[in-house]
């Protein structure tokens, strides 16, 4: 049995998230790990729930609101 095979999942993956962050950085280990997430739901529908009923007006007031409460 090899010294990998030894070691509980739960270190493996520790001991593999702690080297993509030493390699590749926080930012880094985050884009590489979103390559492998599968997702979840169902985005058609939640895509309806956020954006049913929103007209471009809305959105442009929602942006100008946005854009003068940012701090300068």
């Amino acid at each position: 049995m090899s010294e990998a095979e030894m070691i509980p999942p739960e270190v493996i993956r520790t001991r593999g998230l702690h080297a993509l962050k030493e390699e590749l950085g926080v930012n880094g280990m985050i884009r590489f790990l979103q390559q492998f997430e599968v997702g979840r739901g169902n985005y058609t529908e939640d895509r309806h729930q956020w954006l049913d009923g929103l007209t471009l007006e809305t959105l442009i007031e929602k942006l100008k609101s946005e854009v003068a409460n940012e701090p300068s």
